[in-house]
C-alpha cells in the first residue's frame, strides 16, 4: 500500500472584520489569514471505500464517521474514489484555528493528488466546491497567506512577512454559531481596500494594531478565559500584539523574533502546563502542505 502524508496547518486570523450580513443568515467578512507551522497530518491510501481513523492527542471526541468534515471533503473531491485516512489530531477541538477545516483541506489535496496535479485551475475548482463544508476550508486549501471576503469565497493571495508567534489555547472549546449569535454588531468597516507593503515583521505588527476581530468581544463574554489569555500573553516580554483568532478560544501573542517568542513560550508553559502551547513562524506553508508520498 502507498500512503501519501499531509501536512494540515493551522489557519491563523490576524484580523476579522464582520462587514454584513447576507439575507441567508451568512455572515461577510474581511480578514487576513496565514497558517502555522504547527498542525495535523493525514495519512492517505486509495482503498474500496473511504475510512477515517483518528489517532493523536488531541483525538478524544473527534468522530470518525461521515460527520467529520475530512471524510465530507474526501469524498466531495474524490470523484467515487475511495481512501483509507488516518488523522493525528494535534490541534485542539472548537478553537478558533481552522483545525478540522483544516484537515477536510488536507484530505482533499490528498485525494486530488491522485486523480491528477495540482494545477491553479483543479485547486480554485476545489474551492469553490469546498465551500459547501465551511468558509474555512477553501482558504486552508493553499495553506497560504490570503486577505478573505464575502462568506468565505473570495480569496485574494497576499504578501506577508513572516510573524514570530506564541499560540495559547486554554482547553476551552468555542461554538462558532454561539458568537455569531452574540454579535453586538455585524456591520462593521473593513479593512483599508489596499494593504501596504510591510518591509518585515514590526512594520506589519504596528499595521495590525489598528485592526480588529469583530468576534474577540463576544467569545470573551461567553468565555472569560479568553481575556485571561489575552491578558498573560500581552504581559510576556517581547509581545507585540495579542489578538484572538477566528472565533477563540486559541489567543496569538507576536513577536519581533523568534528568540522572544520562544522565550515567552517556555516561561508560560512554565505558568500554564494545562494549556495548549505552539510558537513558530506564521506565514506561508502552502510548500509544507503539498501531498507527499511515503
Amino acid at each position: 500500500m502507498t500512503w501519501t502524508d499531509v501536512f494540515a496547518p493551522a489557519k491563523i486570523n490576524l484580523t476579522l472584520h464582520i462587514t454584513g450580513q447576507r439575507d441567508d443568515g451568512y455572515h461577510l467578512l474581511d480578514s487576513l489569514v496565514v497558517f502555522a507551522p504547527v498542525g495535523d497530518a493525514l495519512r492517505v491510501a486509495p482503498a474500496e471505500d473511504l475510512s477515517l481513523r483518528v489517532e493523536g492527542p488531541e483525538a478524544a471526541g473527534i468522530p470518525a464517521n461521515g460527520d467529520n468534515l475530512a471524510l465530507r471533503a474526501a469524498a466531495m473531491v474524490g470523484e467515487g474514489q475511495g481512501a483509507e485516512i488516518v488523522l493525528e489530531k494535534v490541534l485542539p477541538v472548537a478553537s478558533g484555528i481552522g483545525g478540522g477545516s483544516a484537515d477536510a483541506a488536507a484530505a482533499a489535496r490528498a485525494v486530488l493528488a491522485e486523480l491528477g496535479p495540482l494545477d491553479e485551475t483543479t485547486m480554485t475548482r476545489a474551492e469553490g466546491a469546498l465551500l459547501a463544508l465551511g468558509a474555512d476550508v477553501p482558504m486552508c486549501l493553499a495553506s497560504r497567506p490570503v486577505r478573505v471576503h464575502g462568506i468565505g469565497e473570495g480569496l485574494e493571495p497576499v504578501t506577508l512577512p513572516p510573524l514570530p508567534a506564541v499560540l495559547v489555547n486554554p482547553r476551552v472549546p468555542v461554538s462558532t454559531p454561539q458568537i455569531f449569535r452574540s454579535l453586538t454588531s455585524r456591520d462593521n468597516p473593513p479593512m483599508p481596500e489596499r494593504l501596504p507593503e510591510f518591509a518585515g515583521a514590526e512594520g506589519l505588527i504596528d499595521w495590525l494594531k489598528g485592526m480588529r476581530n469583530d468576534m474577540e468581544p463576544a467569545a470573551r463574554a461567553l468565555e472569560p478565559v479568553i481575556g485571561a489569555v489575552l491578558s498573560e500573553l500581552g504581559a510576556l516580554p517581547g509581545c507585540r500584539l495579542a489578538r484572538m483568532s477566528g472565533s477563540g478560544a486559541t489567543c496569538f501573542g507576536l513577536f519581533a523574533s523568534m528568540a522572544e517568542a520562544g522565550a515567552a513560550a517556555e516561561k508560560l508553559r512554565a505558568a500554564r502546563p494545562n494549556w495548549w502551547i505552539a510558537e513558530g513562524l506564521l506565514g506561508d506553508q502552502q510548500a509544507r502542505a503539498m501531498p507527499r508520498r511515503g
